[in-house]
Parts: C-alpha cells; sequence; structure tokens
C-alpha cells in the first residue's frame, strides 16, 4: 500500500480549509471526474504550496493562474480531464513536457507515475523543485530543457503536455513503448481540445479528438535568460 505524504493531514484542517477542499473537489465533480484516486490525488496534493505567493487564497478554484517568466498555472478542472485521459498506473514510467510550479508532476507522483519532467524556463525548474521537496513527491527527475526536442533510445509508458502544439510531432509518438499513451493539446477553430494518442502492441498510432481544453500554448527551445 503506498504510503500516505505527511503533507496531507498535518495538523488537521481548520472549518474554512475543509469548505474550501469540499468545494474544490466538487467543482471536479461537477466536470465529470469521477475517478477515486485521481480525485485523491487532487484533495491531498495541496495546489497552495505550488501557487504563487500572491495567489494562494485562489489555489482551490477552478481558475488558472499566472506565473513568472509569462507563464500560466493551469486550471485545475483542465489538469483533471488531462490526467483522467492519461490514465496514469502505478510504476509507469511518464514524460511530462512543462513542469511550471511542479503541481500536475507531483499529482502524477501521488498516482504512482515515475516521472521526467522537462520544463525551459530555469526559474520555473528551480522554484519547482523546492515546491516537490516541500511535498515529498519522490520519483522524480526534473530537467531544464527543450521538452519537444528528439530523446535518444527512451520509451514512456505515458506521455503529457501540458499545453497545445499545432501538431504533435514524431519526436513524441516516438517514445511512446508498446500500448503507450500520449496527452495534449491540440489548436481548433474554436479553441483548443484535448487529444488523446495512442500506440497499439503492433506500431500503429490511434488520435482521438476529446473535450474543450483552456490552456496556453508551449513553445519550443531553452530560455535564454529566465
Amino acid at each position: 500500500m503506498r504510503q500516505e505524504p505527511v503533507y496531507s493531514e498535518a495538523g488537521g484542517r481548520n472549518e474554512q480549509e475543509a469548505i474550501d477542499v469540499a468545494s474544490f473537489l466538487l467543482s471536479l465533480l461537477a466536470k465529470g471526474i469521477r475517478n477515486t484516486e485521481l480525485l485523491r490525488a487532487m484533495e491531498l496534493v495541496p495546489r497552495d504550496v505550488f501557487a504563487p505567493r500572491r495567489f494562494r487564497d485562489l489555489a482551490r478554484r477552478d481558475i488558472a493562474l499566472p506565473l513568472p517568466c509569462g507563464q500560466t498555472m493551469t486550471a485545475p478542472g483542465t489538469v483533471a480531464l488531462m490526467l483522467l485521459a492519461l490514465g496514469v498506473e502505478p510504476g509507469q514510467r511518464v514524460l511530462e513536457i512543462g513542469t511550471g510550479t511542479g503541481y500536475v508532476t507531483a499529482l502524477l507522483t501521488h498516482l504512482g507515475a515515475e516521472v521526467t519532467t522537462v520544463e525551459r524556463f530555469n526559474t520555473l525548474a528551480e522554484s519547482a523543485a523546492q515546491h516537490l521537496k516541500i511535498v515529498e513527491a519522490n520519483k522524480v527527475k526534473l530537467e531544464v530543457g527543450d521538452g519537444l526536442a528528439a530523446r535518444v533510445r527512451d520509451r514512456f509508458d505515458r506521455v503529457l503536455l501540458n499545453g497545445t502544439w499545432p501538431d504533435i510531432p514524431s519526436t513524441l509518438t516516438s517514445l511512446l513503448g508498446p500500448s503507450g499513451r500520449l496527452v495534449g493539446a491540440l489548436p481548433q477553430e474554436d479553441g483548443p481540445r484535448l487529444v488523446q494518442i495512442d500506440r497499439a502492441p503492433d506500431g500503429e498510432h490511434s488520435r482521438i479528438l476529446g473535450a474543450p481544453l483552456r490552456i496556453t500554448r508551449l513553445a519550443t527551445g531553452i530560455a535564454a535568460t529566465l
């Protein structure tokens, strides 16, 4: 049985915190999130630890939050929809493109994944490393680099793109092992939509376009100054 993190119940919750958590979970249920493991992870991983200090009072609301480097902390409802589609199982190797604050990384580890996460901004990567240490998120390899670049000899069970991209490059789909899955977002005329790409055991890929998402665009390369 996986041990619960020490921060989850430390000191208990006061009445307002309990109300905020209950409201937060109800907002996820309203979006159709019914997966018990995912809901439990989103209950126990404290988004306020990862949110910028001046927005921590908004951390349990289903809204995106501005980050340094012109980036955005994706709304929890969008994160939940993407993780539900990703279908992570304990012990699976996951590549995450766009670490941001490390919040999604922590959720993935709570779901039992071994995560390699790539962030193009050194400022965000350093901050995410501290956040992950606070919540005792283990089995994480954090890299500063271009997450969309080709990787040699790597294979993953799951790949998660925390943002939109005009088309999913073969440099990422080629990283999927047998029965692997990639989840991200594709821009459409009516806005970004979730995309799920599955690799069959014979190596063929299938694509499903899913729900609308409020999520920002990814960028290539490594940030030169931030």
